[in-house]
């Protein structure tokens, strides 16, 4: 296998303009099962009609098989924004997706297979509460103390003048079977708090960070499991009105940010989902070193990742928009790369 190697896994279409907010697990026998939003009509804004669909690979993600249905839209817009996750006890696989009804009905469910994603349960609303709750793809968590944690952000109606967002999270203690809202719901200013992803420490706390209108990723720590956070904070990282994405490095322990570093020659510059950059922190998210870029074209957006460590590689996921294209079509790419190549710079 190449040391990196790269390819449009669900490449789009005019009649399939949108594949996008992907995740990927790796099963017992080593295969891999990527899911997506699969836009199947020739409309691709968040509303339109989508389906979960999917594909597996055999060699760890250099091919993969036919695409097929993993989840038919069940919803009265579309189903959208999947999320994997394997139980450390049980070992049971969790497909999390959104369900999408209207402008403020958006909820997060979850589905368990004890089979290896042979089957799939029936659905479990996590999101109990009235609203429009995002939580962005490959964002739920389980702590060591095998609490399940899911970082959301709730807006009251996505289409009405006041769009706000506040973020906090959702827990579980009993492997995702019921839900608890966190205490706290965070605001910031502008359009809000959005598009949480959340890591756990080494001392046991929760690191939250926040999408924005604030030209920077915000961040705030839980103490308590995620039953309370601080205020958003300024994180010193520069973003545009985009999501990032941070987990840790299981080989090495360090924590990877993923995120548009369009404000690093300058902090007025326009606002771009591109270059698409990584980087490393040895001290639990304070200060980032190693910073690469994954993606540097400028007439492409690039958004929405997910990130799966197998052995010693990490396999990614995100959006490649042909955002100044007509018509603009959003592919779901994936790149696999060593995991040695995150340190290289």
């Amino acid at each position: 296998m190449s040391a990196d190697f790269s390819m449009l896994v669900a490449p789009a279409t005019p009649d399939n303009p949108r594949n996008t907010e992907g995740d990927i697990i790796e099963l017992a026998d080593g295969t891999l099962l990527l899911a997506w939003s699969d836009f199947y009509d020739s409309r691709m804004p968040d509303a339109a009609p989508a389906r979960i669909s999917a594909k597996v690979s055999h060699d760890r993600g250099k091919t993969w098989g036919e695409r097929f249905t993993l989840l038919e839209n069940e919803g009265v817009q579309n189903v959208m924004s999947v999320s994997f996750l394997r139980l450390r006890d049980s070992g049971d696989i969790l497909f999390f997706y959104l369900r999408k009804n209207g402008p403020d009905d958006l909820h997060a469910f979850v589905r368990r297979s004890s089979d290896e994603a042979a089957t799939f349960s029936d659905p479990v609303q996590c999101t109990r509460e009235p609203g429009y709750w995002v939580v962005n793809n490959a964002r739920v968590v389980q702590l060591s103390c095998g609490r399940l944690v899911m970082p959301s952000s709730l807006h009251r109606d996505i289409e009405s003048t006041d769009r706000t967002g506040w973020a906090t999270a959702w827990l579980s203690d009993d492997e995702g079977r019921t839900w608890v809202p966190s205490e706290s719901l965070m605001p910031l200013p502008g359009r809000g708090a959005m598009e949480p992803g959340v890591v756990e420490l080494r001392d046991g706390r929760l690191l939250m960070i926040i999408r924005t209108e604030l030209r920077q990723i915000c961040r705030s720590y839980s103490a308590d499991g995620g039953v309370t956070w601080t205020a958003p904070e300024p994180m010193g990282v520069g973003a545009p009105v985009a999501p990032s994405t941070i987990t840790r490095i299981p080989s090495s322990g360090d924590l990877l940010l993923i995120w548009n570093d369009c404000f690093r020659d300058d902090p007025n510059a326009e606002e771009m989902r591109t270059p698409l950059t990584a980087a490393i922190s040895r001290d639990e998210g304070l200060t980032w070193e190693h910073v690469r870029d994954l993606e540097t074209a400028r007439d492409r957006w690039f958004a929405y990742v997910s990130v799966t460590f197998v052995e010693d590689r990490a396999l990614l996921t995100y959006w490649v928009d042909e955002h100044f294209r007509e018509p603009r079509l959003l592919h779901l790419k994936l790149r696999s790369l060593p995991i040695d190549w995150f340190y290289q710079a």
